[in-house]
């Protein structure tokens, strides 16, 4: 296709422009041939006419597909020209951060101006070991790569580090020098690498400045060669160093700063030991003051100077020689102030007494006068005379100057010579890597010989470079069998000739040098005469006769003549010299010592030492007789010279490439300026690489990327089985321009531009996929739509056909209804009218009724009330009559009455005025109310009686009425008496009134009291009330207090609990990181410790007469001793038998002073590990305190006295097994009755019983021998008051001595042996048979408590049923029990059987033995002898004697057991064959035995052996997984047996009986297992190694670059740095890879028989390296950063999940070490666009932190063209949010990391006395016990 096809409408293109260099823009329409203008659409929105160029008639360049912006590697874009490199490296520098790039073989890197996290440990242990492009670009790459091709080539290495003076040089170097001292180590314990890394700070001191472009700028260019041993690790270095600029030391421009010592030395001038230096600050010097920048913001030159003292001393330097540095360097600063004064135009003198020029003599050691004089005159030699001449004010100020850059220039060769020697190693070199920090191409306003030969070394590695390019591009082609064609490339050998060759400009320079009255005129007018018009590259300013042009490669550079003589001759008064070499100060002379053999004033080999690169020898020999001319070369000879050795030194090596670019002028960081950055490309050479790469074929695919990326613009029919011939067909299709590709033998070779072709034909073909899967979509989601809105359409035509009916319907009801109203009112109308007429017609004839009703009513009416009214006038008249009979008998009554009435009232009144009654009634007016209310009570009362009385008087009055009628006349007479009576009556009123006024007065005084009662009653029951109120509020209060009080105590119960939470992760934190710091101790012992057996060996080696060394072994060692004594005597019981001396320190001073470093290291590594101990144990003793406490019992016996114990408890064992023997023999005797021979009476039967009655009778003995001791013991141990064991064997030997008899001794101590030994199984049986009746007792209480339990649920289920059911219920019950009962009773009656079938078997064998005894009786004697003589007893055979679980070996044998069961063993077969743990299981036994036998040699010398022998073991075979997994296994499992059968109650609990009594019982080996322990440690350590080692080479390939998910991501280009392709070929490591390593792990460790909580750690350990190593490598790498790349590690991810619940280790832990994985690859797959998307993002990935998150959304690349890129300001959004986030700053995750291990205590259930030893060990020299 041709290139003009692609510009059609909405292509993008490059314009060049003024401010941007180039902006991109849009075509409006597409492009014809013969168009003269194209429309442009700008990307600020403004359309464009752009015109192309008449002549050329060239196209703007075509812009690169956004898929490929952002590219690691420039040559990977399809369109390779400026603009594309430009944007690619902006977009990555601005958006991405990214300050690295690669262009083919250079990486660019641009000056971020700002900290960067990407240059620690873990970033280099990162790309340590990676391919170089695996990994994202980074100067560690390049190193990385240097390092191993050096390695894989066998041929030493460069890496060029160039560009302007702020570009990073400097920096980039120092990091690179880092890498190799971080990843190859010395070869010794000089510490090579940190004396390399520590020349950086002198070199930077004495060799940078402050500039306006940079603040630590090098004013020189060096070389430092970096060498390497045949194991490629660090030995020394040397370094080389060209053209300081010594004019910076009198002479600083505006904002600059002179060399950083001098402001070091000023901002420590108070220090004591610089106050003979007498300096100040550095505006009171002339030197430092000139630039008025004296100080460097954020930099503080005191503590540099700190710094640099330190390197100096690291370096060797000593403080007495840093002192003399710093003496030269003050005396410079003093000799700048020096002044003069002029006497007259020709001479000048000093004042005299010059202070300054006095400081600076008694610094230098030199003659005041002297100095002063030749200051101020020079000598004139001439054939015949000498001549001293004075000379000008200003020639004496340039001497001055001259002398101060001469000094200066010494000291710093000086310097230099002095680090490579601190550097320099007596190892042969086998290789080195050079690392060259040189100036880059400079160009200023004013360009003087400084920039001269600058830009002359720049064109020298300009050519070797392209060159380089050149030759890579040429035998790729030749290697992939490409037709080589030309490329033409700019060649710069014309101006290296111009500047070198005869008759260039250096030689025209040091011609006219040589000429007495030479000139920069006279030199530059020799300049135009010889090149001007003859050299096309030489030009002449039009305005100038003291400068000319050259054309350089990257740009022309117009340089001043003026000082280009003095610089080149450098010239020195030689009196000046010959004062300073007088000096009385000895290190002065020593400066100037050089100078005949000096090469260079301003190189590091002036020393004259052979440097450590391959030169030729020639140049460091030199002839006779030539050192004086050799003294007066010229710098630019010198220079040239120096340049030519240094491009001999790269050309013999494999030369890296690094392109430091300064982004901007203003130090402003992440701020691109893109003029700044094309002049910077153009004079690199990284555009030239691109030119190059572009002329050929740029972009290259395998063919199977070609294959998975294009898959889609092939057919079904056009994919073949081979890939290549695929490829190749579908390319003829595609592009049909054949020159456009060619086919390599591994890969396709494209033109430039042809991969966008491809990509925007792919593009192409996936939108039209889309467009027609979007079309299908939206058909169908159309469809769904219309279907959706035709149900919907028709429930609506439904719904209103519905309405319809329905209001019809109700029409038609609302008719019937009216219908049925009209007739319903229509009837009520008429009958209304008929009852009307009808109630009118019933009203006329009701009130004619009643009017004829009325009169015949009144009529009867009148008739009626005549004779009521005769009726009541006759009763009238008789009622009269009678009333006043009545009334007259009444008051007869009354008149008698009245008369009686007065005599009882004159009673009362005497009664009345009595003084007793007063003074009742005052007797007090408390009393008042309730004598009131008394006599209200007496008053009713007689009221009553009164009423009685009258009652009675009515009654006598009606009685008597008759009476007084007849008495009326005798009353009559009686007349006056009457009214006698009647005055009386009237005075009983009078009285009754007055009694009745106190009543009221009574009452009304009652009332008053009864009110003033209700108002109390009122007032109390308000104040009651308002009490209740009170309460109410109170109780209120105290209930809310109370919920406060709650909720108060809740929440700090919360609070407690979580703090409690807390402070137990703390502690748990605390105790993990004890734990690992432990552990990374005992790792750093066991590395010194294997040193120091490397060392020894070295050492036994190297002295060639081995003398036998003596051994002394401690005879009183305890058994007691720490586990560091026991680390020695590892140390000491090595494989060697014998001791060699120690060598002479002259023949091996180096190892000898090893040695003796890693002894104080290894005592202070045990003094460490003792404290760490001793706090472990203390925190532990802390824990078991708060347990339970239980009181200690005090011991009686010691060890002698338990040894005894165990065989008393054996031999109590045996009796009592011999009695039961003897008892079921007695039983089966007695039973059997079937031989005659066994029957009661035989002769053998009695001869059994005679030997039973005397075993008994003897036994009976021995128990009240045993009674009668235990007293004895009983009053001895009352006698004793023991305090420990040793004191009660003192006392007991006491007691000893005081008998006489040793038969009594002897018997005394036999007793007393016998009587514990009685007393102990007695004690134990009866403690062992109590034991069991409380837990068969105990058994039964709980049977019985559920069976009450399961009867009162019965009781209320049948209760709860009818009665019928509740009686099947019962029966049901019943039957249930009864069958249960019968079971017990069947397995009761089974147990009995076989019990009778043992018995009958063994006594059949017993009767079978006693009759073949009796019949060789009968067979030697007659039957008479059987009843007269004697029977002899029986031997009955007793049985085999069960094995104690114990192994019995001899001392001699120990060796052949340990070699054996550990040296010789081999995992594989142990593993498969036996038992898990068995090697660990004879160990144990057989130090059991020596337990047994109380031999602590023995246990002491086994122990110590078999660690020694497991540490050798694991030193051979260290790295097999199964040797290292099964010596962990059994070092756990013989750790866990020393625990098992310690004795200790805590880990006793878990054992049986069985296993209790093989406990141990001399010796306690706590310590030991804590030596074990850390032994166990090492190998955990040593495993993870092991399997990291094996895991890492697949992780990245199987969880990153293999595709599980075939086609979910497309493959990209590359560029020249080849990736490991995604795709699995047969080498690559895939997913399966990876679980299949896992599985193999886990069987392993399964098959050892390892403790599962062992596995989950291992296993957790290995999840842990999976995710970290896949995390930073996506970190690392931009190419992984896409949503497709997400989906595969999470489905990665979940693969293994499914492996961890397959083996059911879900709960392992290992899962969460995986979740960063998981964080990162679903921020991969996420929305990135809004807040709510950030808001999601910092919620979600918790397990990264802030710089990782931010990372991957820096890295993040689209894949396909659908995908969009993180914005920049999405970006800031996340990192605002997450500010406030506490995180660790380190970006990558530590791979290296180990988890502390804990080894949980894991009892065995196997029974020692079961394991059977087999003959495949080769044991047979052991016996079982």
């Amino acid at each position: 296709m041709a290139a003009s096809e692609l510009y059609t409408k909405f292509a993008r293109v490059w314009i060049p422009d003024p401010e941007e260099v180039w902006k991109s823009a849009e075509l409006l329409k597409d492009y014809k041939p013969g168009d003269k203008v194209l429309l442009l659409h700008l990307e600020e929105g403004k359309d464009l006419e752009y015109r192309l160029d008449p002549k050329t008639k060239e196209l703007p360049h075509l812009r690169n597909p956004d898929i490929l912006v952002g590219e690691n590697d420039l040559t990977a874009l399809s369109y390779l020209h400026e603009p594309a490199v430009l944007h690619n490296l902006r977009v990555r520098f601005i958006d991405s951060k990214l300050i690295y790039t690669y262009c083919g073989i250079v990486l660019v890197a641009i000056n971020p101006y700002e900290q960067l996290p990407i240059y620690g440990e873990d970033i280099i242990n990162a790309y340590s070991g990676q391919n170089m492009g695996d990994m994202d670009p980074h100067i560690f790459a390049v190193a990385e790569e240097a390092y191993k091709q050096m390695a894989r080539d066998e041929r030493n290495q460069s890496i060029i580090v160039s560009g302007e003076s702020g570009a990073g040089k400097t920096v980039s170097a120092k990091y690179a020098m880092r890498y190799f001292a971080t990843v190859s180590g010395s070869a010794s314990e000089a510490n090579v690498e940190e004396k390399v890394l520590a020349s950086n700070p002198i070199m930077e001191s004495i060799g940078n400045a402050k500039t306006t472009r940079n603040d630590n700028s090098s004013r020189f260019g060096k070389y430092i060669e970096i060498g390497f041993d045949k194991r490629y690790r660090i030995i020394g270095a040397n370094m080389r160093t060209y053209l300081l600029e010594k004019s910076r030391v009198v002479f600083q421009a505006e904002e600059e700063r002179n060399y950083h010592i001098f402001y070091q030395l000023c901002a420590s001038a108070k220090l004591p030991e610089f106050k003979m230096l007498r300096l100040g600050n550095a505006n009171n010097f002339h030197y430092t003051k000139q630039g008025g920048s004296p100080v460097i913001e954020g930099v503080d030159d005191a503590k540099e100077m700190a710094h640099t003292r330190q390197a100096c001393t690291l370096l060797g330097i000593s403080e007495s020689y840093q002192m003399g540095i710093f003496r030269i360097l003050a005396g410079i600063l003093h000799l700048g102030n020096v002044g003069f004064t002029s006497r007259d135009s020709d001479s000048c003198t000093i004042p005299p007494k010059h202070e300054p020029l006095s400081i600076f003599c008694d610094l230098m050691g030199v003659d005041y006068e002297e100095m002063c004089h030749w200051l101020c005159h020079r000598k004139l030699a001439t054939a015949t005379e000498t001549y001293i001449k004075p000379i000008s004010k200003l020639q004496a100020t340039n001497a001055r100057d001259a002398l101060a850059k001469h000094i200066y220039a010494k000291l710093f060769n000086w310097i230099v010579d002095h680090v490579n020697q601190a550097l320099h190693s007596a190892v042969k070199q086998h290789s080195f890597i050079g690392v060259l920090d040189i100036y880059g191409f400079e160009t200023f306003e004013i360009n003087s010989f400084e920039q001269f030969c600058i830009n002359y070394a720049n064109e020298k590695l300009q050519q070797q470079f392209n060159m380089h390019v050149f030759k890579l591009e040429q035998e790729e082609y030749m290697k992939e069998q490409i037709p080589w064609t030309l490329i033409d490339f700019y060649d710069n050998q014309p101006c290296i000739n111009l500047i070198e060759s005869k008759l260039g400009i250096l030689d025209l320079l040091d011609e006219e040098c040589k000429m007495p009255k030479g000139t920069d005129d006279t030199w530059a007018q020799k300049l135009y005469n010889t090149h001007l018009n003859k050299c096309a590259l030489f030009e002449k300013p039009r305005l100038s006769n003291k400068a000319f042009i050259i054309q350089h490669f990257a740009d022309k550079v117009e340089y001043q003549c003026e000082g280009f003589l003095e610089k080149n001759k450098d010239t020195v008064f030689e009196e000046q010299i010959k004062v300073l070499k007088s000096s009385k100060f000895k290190m002065l002379p020593e400066l100037f010592q050089d100078d005949e053999k000096a090469i260079s004033p301003t190189s590091a080999t002036s020393s004259g030492r052979t440097p450590l690169t391959r030169m030729p020898s020639k140049a460091t020999k030199g002839r006779p007789g030539q050192t004086a001319k050799e003294h007066k070369k010229t710098v630019g000879h010198q220079f040239r010279n120096s340049l030519h050795l240094l491009m001999e030194t790269l050309n013999a090596t494999t030369p890296h490439y690094v392109r430091c670019i300064k982004p901007n002028d203003f130090k402003f960081p992440f701020t691109f300026d893109e003029k700044r950055a094309v002049q910077q490309l153009r004079a690199c050479g990284v555009l030239e690489t691109i030119r190059i790469s572009a002329a050929g074929f740029p972009s290259r695919w395998t063919y199977q990327e070609f294959f998975s990326r294009y898959r889609v613009l092939m057919k079904q029919k056009d994919v073949l089985s081979d890939r290549k011939q695929t490829c190749k067909n579908v390319l003829e299709k595609l592009i049909l321009d054949k020159d456009k590709y060619q086919f390599g033998k591994t890969k396709i070779f494209f033109r430039a531009g042809q991969v966008a072709y491809l990509e925007k034909l792919r593009a192409d073909k996936l939108r039209a996929a889309c467009i027609r899967i979007q079309k299908t979509i939206r058909g169908w989601l159309l469809r769904k739509k219309y279907l959706r809105m035709r149900t919907a359409a028709i429930t609506v035509q439904r719904y209103v056909r519905g309405y319809q009916a329905r209001c019809y319907a109700k029409f038609l009801r609302r008719t019937q209804a009216a219908t049925v109203l009209q007739k319903y009112w229509r009837m009520f109308i008429v009958r209304r009218r008929y009852k009307v007429k009808r109630a009118a017609t019933v009203a006329l004839q009701s009130y004619l009724r009643g009017y004829l009703a009325r009169n015949r009513y009144h009529k009867i009416l009148r008739e009626h009330k005549a004779v009521i009214i005769q009726k009541w006038v006759r009763g009238w008249l008789a009622r009269t009559y009678y009333k006043r009979s009545m009334h007259a008998i009444i008051y007869l009554q009354c008149c008698f009455r009245r008369m009686m009435a007065k005599r009882e009232l004159k009673k009362l009144k005497i009664e009345a005025r009595s003084v007793e009654r007063y003074k009742k009634l005052h007797i007090g007016m408390e009393n008042k109310i309730m004598q009131l209310q008394r006599k209200v009570d007496e008053q009713n009362k007689d009221y009553k009686c009164l009423m009685e009385k009258l009652t009675n008087l009515e009654g006598v009055y009606n009685s008597e009425t008759e009476k007084l009628r007849n008495d009326l006349e005798r009353l009559q007479l009686s007349e006056e008496e009457a009214k006698i009576a009647t005055g009386r009556v009237f005075s009983l009123q009078e009285e009754i009134a007055k009694l009745r006024k106190d009543l009221e007065q009574t009452r009304s005084d009652k009332k008053s009291i009864e009110e003033r009662a209700d108002r109390y009653k009122q007032e109390t029951e308000q104040l009651v009330s308002n009490l209740k109120e009170e309460n109410t509020l109170l109780k209120q209060e105290k209930e809310a207090l109370n919920h406060l009080i709650v909720e108060q105590a809740k929440e700090m119960t919360e609070t407690m609990e979580k703090k409690l939470v807390e402070e137990t992760k703390q502690l748990e934190l605390d105790l993990n990181d004890e734990r690992l710091r432990y552990q990374n101790l005992l790792n750093e012992f066991s590395r010194l410790e294997e040193r120091y057996d490397d060392l020894k060996e070295e050492m036994t080696l190297m002295v060639n007469v081995p003398k036998p060394g003596h051994k002394r072994t401690d005879s009183t060692h305890s058994s007691n001793e720490s586990e560091y004594t026991f680390s020695s005597e590892i140390a000491e019981t090595e494989d060697i038998p014998l001791r060699t001396e120690e060598p002479s320190e002259k023949k091996v001073p180096l190892d000898m002073s090893l040695f003796l470093k890693l002894q104080k290291r290894v005592t202070e590594l045990e003094q460490e590990k003792q404290v760490m101990q001793d706090e472990l144990d203390r925190k532990e003793e802390q824990m078991l305190r708060s347990k339970a406490k239980e009181e200690e019992r005090p011991q009686i016996r010691g060890a002698e006295l338990e040894y005894e114990s165990l065989k008393r408890q054996e031999l109590e064992s045996e009796n009592k097994k011999l009695k039961n023997e003897l008892n079921e023999l007695r039983k089966a005797l007695s039973e059997k009755s079937a031989p005659e021979v066994t029957a009661p009476g035989a002769p053998a039967y009695c001869v059994l019983m005679e030997q039973l009655t005397s075993v008994s009778e003897e036994l009976d003995v021995r128990k009240e021998e045993v009674l009668i001791l235990r007293s004895q013991l009983v009053s001895q141990k009352e006698a004793i008051q023991p305090k420990n064991t040793m004191t009660d064997s003192t006392i007991l030997l006491e007691d000893v001595q005081k008998m006489k008899d040793k038969g009594e001794i002897a018997q005394a101590y036999i007793g007393l042996k016998e009587t514990n030994r009685l007393l102990e199984s007695q004690l134990q049986s009866q403690k062992r048979s109590h034991e069991n009746e409380a837990e068969a007792l105990r058994g039964e209480i709980q049977s019985l408590k559920e069976e009450n339990n399961r009867q009162q649920q019965l009781l209320a289920q049948n209760l709860q049923l009818p009665p019928e059911a509740r009686i099947e219920a019962s029966l049901q019950h019943e039957i249930t029990r009864l069958t249960n009962e019968n079971l017990d009773l069947m397995e009761q009656l089974e147990k009995q059987d076989k019990t009778v079938r043992k018995l009958k078997k063994q006594l059949k064998v017993f009767a079978k033995k006693i009759g073949e005894l009796e019949v060789g009786q009968m067979e030697n004697i007659s039957p008479g002898q059987i009843i007269d003589e004697p029977i002899r007893p029986v031997n009955i055979p007793r049985k085999e004697k069960d094995f104690q679980g114990m192994l019995e070996y001899k001392k001699e044998d120990e060796q052949k057991l340990v070699k054996n069961l550990i040296l010789e063993l081999k995992p594989r077969g142990v593993a498969v064959n036996l038992i898990p743990g068995l090697p660990a299981y004879i160990l144990f036994m057989c130090v059991r035995h020596a337990d047994y036998l109380n031999d602590d040699q023995k246990v002491r010398s086994l122990l110590t052996s078999t660690i020694n022998s497991i540490k050798k073991v694991l030193k051979k075979r260290g790295d097999d997984f199964e040797t290292v997994s099964f010596w962990l296994s059994n070092t756990c499992r013989f750790l866990h047996c020393l625990k098992q059968y310690s004795g200790e109650e805590g880990f006793m609990k878990h054992n049986t009986s069985r296993q209790n009594e093989h406990c141990l019982t001399n010796f306690d080996l706590a310590e030991y297992r804590q030596v074990l322990s850390d032994l166990a440690i090492q190998i955990y350590q040593q495993l993870v190694r092991v399997l990291e080692n094996i895991l890492q080479p697949m992780i990245v390939s199987g969880m990153l670059e293999h595709e599980t998910i075939q086609g979910v991501s497309g493959v990209k280009p590359t560029g020249l740095r080849k990736r490991t392709s995604s795709i699995a070929d047969e080498g690559t490591y895939t997913l399966d890879s990876i679980l299949r390593q896992l599985n193999s792990f886990h069987s392993v460790m399964c098959q050892h028989g390892m403790d599962p909580e062992l596995i989950k750690q291992v296993v957790k350990q290995m999840f842990y390296i999976v995710g970290a190593i896949t995390l930073n490598n996506l970190l690392l790498r931009k190419d992984m950063c896409s949503w497709s790349k997400g989906m595969q590690i999470r489905y990665n991810v979940s693969q293994l999940e499914e492996w961890l619940r397959d083996k059911n280790l879900m709960n392992s832990g290992a899962k969460e070490t995986l979740e960063p994985l998981i964080q990162a690859a679903q921020l991969l797959q996420v929305k990135k666009k809004t807040d709510d998307d950030a808001e999601a993002i910092c919620s979600m990935c918790n397990a990264l932190t802030t710089a990782q998150i931010v990372k991957v959304l820096n890295l993040y690349t689209p894949v396909n063209e659908f995908e969009e890129r993180v914005s920049v300001s999405f970006i800031r959004t996340i990192q605002m949010r997450l500010r406030d986030r506490k995180d660790s700053p380190q970006l990558l995750m530590d791979a290296k990391h180990i988890f502390p291990v804990t080894f949980p205590f894991n009892p065995s259930s196997l029974a020692l006395e079961t394991i059977q030893i087999p003959a495949s060990l080769g044991l047979g020299f052991i016996s079982r016990v």
